[in-house]
């Protein structure tokens, strides 16, 4: 079983849209530090996959073939610009009242990735900006780090303020869970 490292999208992958949605792939724009932290992630042997609540689509704001054409491109750009690669990208599209087991906070997402792609959710990591990233996390019995100057250190396993910030520790951070993994105490 593959280790994971699971990312939010908004705010994590790219610039956050505010309170509102990216709507088209003009207004995407890719985090920096994400393209580093990925690269970190790539290098010590974590599969990646970017777990997204896009109800965007099920308000009529969006539509699928278009939000599909922004993952096709984000794909794209990692490869081609940066030679980084994504394992999966799941969305979950539907509207909050449709109580479906996809949206975060539920872990539905993830389960269903460690099912795909045979991953070991006990030794992956959720990386988030909101509370209901880190709920999403810990239900499917992954570590979690919420990248949020307004969170309260409880929500989640590690925080920090920035994406620089987590993009600074990260390694270490990775470094140090395989330890742990492979000399319990």
């Amino acid at each position: 079983m593959k280790k994971c490292i699971f990312f939010d999208r908004d705010g994590i992958v790219n610039q956050s849209p505010g309170p509102g949605y990216v709507e088209r792939w003009e207004d995407f724009h890719i985090l920096p530090e994400f393209v580093d932290i990925l690269r970190i992630v790539t290098e010590l042997g974590y599969a990646a996959v970017i777990i997204t609540n896009q109800r965007g689509v099920a308000r009529g704001i969006m539509t699928l073939a278009t939000l599909e054409d922004i993952h096709q491109r984000l794909r794209a750009t990692l490869k081609e610009q940066h030679g980084l690669e994504l394992l999966d990208i799941f969305t979950c599209t539907h509207a909050r009242e449709a109580d479906c087991d996809c949206r975060k906070p539920k872990p539905g997402m993830l389960f269903e990735a460690a099912r795909k792609h045979s991953l070991d959710l006990k030794n992956s990591w959720m990386i988030g900006d909101s509370p209901k990233d880190a709920e999403a996390g810990r239900a499917a019995g992954c570590h979690t780090i919420l990248v949020n100057p307004s969170v309260t250190p409880e929500l989640a396993d590690l925080t920090f303020d920035s994406m620089a910030e987590l993009r600074q520790d990260l390694r270490k951070i990775l470094l140090n869970s395989e330890a742990r993994i492979q000399n319990p105490e």
